[in-house]
């Protein structure tokens, strides 16, 4: 479980450094000078800090499957989260982003709510549903891109919760798929290749990356960003307590509870910083950018 715990927070810390760097990379292309369409975006992303990012990026979702084959989802699914808090601190160093109080609370209570789900989690559950469930997960890739594309014209702020809603959902399927996906013996393969949760897992990740994406292009980053964390924490912690048997240390199930809904709360606090971008010396808000990252 302590490997689990390590691998949860060094996603979080991935994923946190990875959206400053980005964000930094960023910078160094205005869309002025790089142009607004596709092509200005992937030139803003060749330079080394985004670069770093992207790998950091990747790092993170290693991370995030040896967490998730040995800790109760509830746990990582918070932690990736408090990737937030992460790239708080990160910003208010390096992109000059003002926290203010009710921020800095996000910050210690994300930390807290993690410390005590680290300290109260049981091991994962071993329950395996049936095969049923594998396929029923990839069919739910395809609800929610078929949802995606039907409320692709909403207007604004119900779009960016939509949208961050179902790209939540859809890293919430990203995690109960890694759950499920048998062990690999060797370097047979196949186990893996007939496996619709695999399907699922990739299906699911490169939707809701989709689906984030344009949440936030509509410049409602906090909106999407919060509906994000709620989609990707809630239901899945839910489903993993019902279906995969994750329980908490015996008797500490409020404890648990209360440390859960502490670190999101914390997140939500934070949810500003799915985006990140550097602050004028005095306004009164901070602007939002245009360049969207995945948080976990």
């Amino acid at each position: 479980m302590l490997l689990g715990l390590l691998m949860a927070l060094a996603a979080a810390l991935c994923f946190g450094v990875a959206m400053v760097l980005q964000a930094l990379g960023a910078q160094r292309h205005s869309p002025s000078a790089e142009g607004s369409g596709l092509l200005g975006t992937v030139r803003a992303m060749v330079n080394l800090p985004f670069a770093a990012g992207l790998l950091l990026d990747a790092l993170g979702f290693v991370a995030q499957l040896i967490a998730l084959r040995s800790l109760p989802l509830y746990v990582v699914q918070a932690a990736l989260a408090g990737a937030l808090a992460v790239t708080a601190v990160l910003g208010a160093a390096l992109l000059r982003i003002r926290l203010g109080r009710a921020e800095w609370a996000g910050v210690a209570g994300v930390c807290v709510g993690l410390a005590v789900l680290g300290a109260t989690a049981g091991a994962e559950g071993h329950k395996q549903p049936g095969m049923a469930f594998h396929w029923m997960l990839l069919a739910a890739v395809l609800v929610i891109a078929a949802v995606g594309g039907f409320v692709w014209k909403l207007r604004e702020p119900v779009r960016a919760a939509v949208m961050g809603t179902l790209c939540g959902l859809g890293f919430g399927v990203v995690g109960l798929a890694v759950r499920v996906l048998p062990a690999i013996h060797g370097l047979d393969l196949w186990p893996l290749l007939s496996e619709p949760a695999t399907y699922a897992l990739l299906a699911g990740g490169a939707v809701s990356f989709v689906f984030m994406t344009e949440g936030v292009r509509g410049g409602k980053v906090t909106t999407a960003t919060a509906a994000m964390v709620l989609g990707e924490t809630a239901l899945p912690a839910v489903l993993g307590v019902v279906l995969l048997g994750d329980r908490t240390r015996p008797g500490m199930l409020p404890l648990a509870l209360a440390g859960f809904a502490l670190a999101v709360v914390g997140a939500l606090a934070l949810a500003r910083f799915g985006e990140v971008s550097p602050v004028e010396e005095a306004p009164a808000e901070v602007a939002e950018p245009s360049h969207p990252t995945r948080i976990g």
